[in-house]
């Protein structure tokens, strides 16, 4: 319902940036695109490709087909392409691919990529890795299977950094989930650190860019704030992060939503500055749809909250950088349809 432009009570939207879509997530969606027009539907999809439904549903509408796993992909349709997601997969699973004659994709993001090669690294060099990260997310089992079992050691919080023991505590190494809130994981370094004086570092930071570029937008944008919302979904662990950096930053309140039907309007009070940022999967047609369902309500003036601009591009599988991508194409690549 909207209200007339007198009784609106005044908000500021303090609109974070960078925010959204993350070169990866732009890759990981450009395959699947770029795959659907050189070979024509189906393309399967192992997992969600990124953790958003209207990206998922979005790909569903061009001829993309969803599977948790190979074996529910045809025999018909296996010389279909499959993709795997932007979060990485265990080696296990390419191998199976290979076994079942399949044509795969790796959309895998390569910052993703780059903390399998380190953990491999450490491995190789006969260091124990120790992965920071949350268990059962797509992204810590895909790094745990890059290796031998029992070659990794998950350790999530400072408890468990407090009361992990190893074997050989001097030939230990450790790799990080690229989503992680910043704060918390230096947290669990330093506290292994302590106990273990001869800790490997990766070779370079496992936390993404985009993860910490959205974190310290949001710190930036957090202090005063009555309520702070995160476009993203309930799975994404980047976007869950985030709405923890906003309460501990100065928000007095911080919500996760995937669209703006999930706001509970009766129920945010009064609230006079609102801050907006979204996860690295989130598109950016949300964050619009969002700001209008508040300028129905409020008299909003809004306000950028900018800490850095990106420039970061990664480019998609050399079998598809033949094909070319239409303006609609690049606007659902981005975000904005």
């Amino acid at each position: 319902m909207s209200l007339n432009v007198e009784q609106r009570p005044k908000l500021e939207i303090r609109l974070c940036g960078p925010r959204g879509f993350c070169a990866g997530v732009d890759r990981a969606i450009q395959i699947v695109i770029l795959a659907l027009k050189k070979y024509g539907a189906p393309v399967y999809v192992r997992h969600e490709i990124v953790h958003n439904r209207y990206v998922v549903e979005g790909l569903q509408a061009r001829g993309a087909v969803f599977v948790e796993e190979l074996h529910e992909i045809p025999l018909e349709h296996r010389e279909q392409p499959v993709v795997f997601s932007a979060h990485g997969v265990p080696q296990s699973v390419p191998a199976d691919a290979e076994a079942k004659n399949l044509f795969y994709l790796d959309a895998t993001c390569p910052l993703v990529s780059k903390v399998h090669k380190q953990a491999m690294r450490h491995e190789r060099q006969g260091r124990h890795v120790i992965l920071i990260g949350h268990s059962g997310h797509p992204e810590v089992i895909g790094t745990m299977g890059q290796l031998p079992e029992g070659a990794v050691t998950l350790v999530e919080t400072v408890e468990d950094a407090r009361n992990c023991v190893f074997a050989d505590p001097d030939n230990l190494g450790f790799v990080t989930q690229t989503t992680l809130s910043v704060d918390d994981t230096a947290g669990i370094v330093a506290e292994l650190q302590k106990r273990f004086p001869n800790l490997l570092a990766p070779a370079a930071e496992s936390i993404c860019y985009a993860t910490t570029n959205r974190q310290e937008a949001v710190k930036e944008a957090a202090p005063g704030c009555d309520l702070f919302l995160i476009v993203g979904a309930p799975n994404s662990s980047n976007s869950k992060r985030l709405v923890e950096v906003a309460e501990r930053a100065g928000a007095k309140k911080s919500l996760l939503v995937q669209r703006a039907d999930e706001i509970d309007w009766d129920g945010l009070g009064n609230i006079s500055v609102l801050g907006l940022s979204a996860g690295a999967s989130a598109p950016e047609i949300i964050v619009n749809e969002i700001i209008e369902a508040f300028k129905s309500r409020f008299e909003v003036q809004i306000e950028l909250a900018i800490t850095t601009v990106e420039t970061e591009n990664f480019l998609v599988n050399r079998q598809l950088r033949d094909v070319d991508l239409t303006v609609q194409d690049m606007a659902f690549v981005n975000g904005e349809r």
